[in-house]
């Protein structure tokens, strides 16, 4: 009961704090946290809030958050901790680290506040029939939302041209048909960029 009343509260309460205040570290606390808030099914999911929140609103150039979405992809573990680099790019604080944890705090806060609250109930809330039918469309969206998210930012923002196009085909194959690491693609396709821009 505890963890579900304080995620209702920050969602609702967070917003309103950074509206009445001027602030930024309370503005950015507010967009991280609810990107982790609204976010169902995969990391990617968060793009679109995340490129919404920071990008639209000036803190972060379109050039370095797909540098940092490039980033990272190649490494391991799950894609909220693109949170950490977003927050240290962010440049309001003095000390980038600060922001990083900030950032990185406020995006997973929300999932273990929801997992805490809802654990309990987990077993027998999954076996009714539509709470089954609630997670498959939940599911369906969430596939609609990558697409998406594929879509815009990266898409649109990477391909611009055949040679681009080529690129992300060969990036796609090296994954998908030749199954290489995604650390060893992303090298690849680095030094690709690095060739179609001379």
């Amino acid at each position: 009961q505890v963890a579900a009343t304080c995620f209702i509260a920050l969602l609702i309460g967070l917003p309103w704090l950074a509206w009445l205040s001027s602030s930024t570290i309370l503005a950015m606390i507010d967009a991280f946290y609810r990107a982790g808030a609204l976010v169902f099914g995969g990391g990617h999911v968060v793009l679109p809030l995340l490129e919404s929140e920071v990008v639209q609103s000036g803190w972060v150039t379109p050039d370095s958050f797909l540098a940092g979405y490039g980033a990272a992809q190649a490494i391991p573990g799950p894609l909220f901790t693109f949170a950490a680099y977003l927050g240290a790019e962010i440049g309001t604080l003095s000390v980038p680290l600060l922001g990083a944890a900030l950032a990185l705090i406020m995006i997973f806060l929300p999932g273990l506040l929801l997992l805490v609250a809802v654990l309990p109930y987990w077993n027998s809330f999954r076996r009714l029939e539509r709470a089954q039918s609630l997670m498959r469309g939940a599911n369906a969206a969430v596939v609609g939302i990558l697409g998406a998210a594929l879509y815009q930012p990266v898409w649109t923002s990477v391909v611009v041209g055949s040679s681009e196009f080529a690129l992300a085909l060969t990036g796609f194959l090296l994954l998908s048909v030749w199954k290489l690491p995604a650390w060893a693609v992303v090298v690849i396709l680095a030094a690709g960029g690095v060739v179609i821009t001379l």
